[in-house]
């Protein structure tokens, strides 16, 4: 499914309120995030409300939370639906071990069991918050039985894919036909990435090829935070070809919040023209 997304959209809120809203109850291993009396006007409100959540959890070092949300008096308007769905997704498959959700007002309600009877995930509404805890508090904790995934990729294969273009100061990244399913497989291939780039001492233009390549929706936060580090200790620049659509839906989202151009072509030429232009310094 293509999307059109509306970047020029800023966001209505800051950081600084947004952070206000999240607060970690870490004797009951629960992340509470206070949406009440929100309004998700666009895309840019959805993807900053959830860097932040992101950025909040990883300060704890604990990737695993219960999540307890308050929906009261929250709207989320119909242009910001599709990224909080897709966004919610992602964070929920990395870091939750179950989500509740609390006075959900009719509109939001409906909206909620909708997505969750699109995306196959009980809605968990309660009617208050001492209900939600009380509901959480009955669930098991994942925290002690460690996650191990299993690699589906080794070092040498993630090697083979990266070649570096000395005299145009590219590295080619080939992701063509790769799945990253999970973290270990996102940390597995920048594990090697930061390692070739320090061996190299430079600052490379990144080529990347998205051709058939599928990231997981498990796999996405850790993605996403591993590919900003590399883009801000080695790149000079990223382009990316091929990607499918879902992908680069993704890929855009994340272009909206996190202060980069998704630079996103269709075929090797046209990114190899891209980077020309900003060789030149063509915007």
């Amino acid at each position: 499914m293509s999307v059109t997304l509306a970047p020029d959209a800023p966001a209505t809120h800051t950081p600084e309120e947004i952070d206000a809203r999240i607060q970690f109850l870490d004797e009951d291993e629960i992340l509470e995030i206070d949406l009440s009396d929100l309004t998700l006007e666009n895309s840019a409100d959805v993807n900053l409300l959830y860097d932040r959540l992101e950025a909040r959890i990883a300060e704890t070092l604990e990737p695993l939370w219960f999540f307890l949300i308050n929906y009261r008096g929250t709207r989320i308007d119909p242009g910001a639906w599709f990224a909080h769905s897709r966004r919610g997704k992602d964070l929920n498959l990395a870091h939750s071990m179950a989500s509740v959700r609390y006075d959900a007002s009719e509109d939001t309600r409906r909206q909620i069991e909708r997505s969750a009877g699109t995306d196959n995930f009980d809605p968990n509404l309660f009617a208050d918050r001492d209900m939600a805890i009380a509901a959480l508090r009955d669930m098991p904790s994942k925290r002690q039985a460690k996650i191990v995934h299993v690699p589906n990729y080794t070092e040498d294969e993630f090697r083979s894919r990266i070649r570096f273009l000395e005299e145009d100061q590219i590295m080619d990244v080939d992701f063509s036909n790769v799945t990253f399913e999970h973290s270990r497989d996102v940390n597995d291939c920048y594990d090697v990435l930061d390692a070739l780039i320090a061996e190299s001492g430079k600052k490379w233009y990144f080529l990347v090829n998205y051709e058939n390549t599928k990231i997981f929706s498990g796999a996405w936060v850790q993605y996403a935070a591993r590919g900003k580090a590399l883009n801000e200790a080695g790149s000079l620049g990223s382009v990316r070809y091929a990607p499918g659509s879902e992908t680069e839906t993704d890929i855009r989202l994340r272009a909206e919040s996190g202060g980069f151009r998704p630079n996103i072509r269709n075929t090797r030429e046209e990114a190899l023209e891209r980077i020309a232009e900003m060789k030149r310094g063509e915007d």
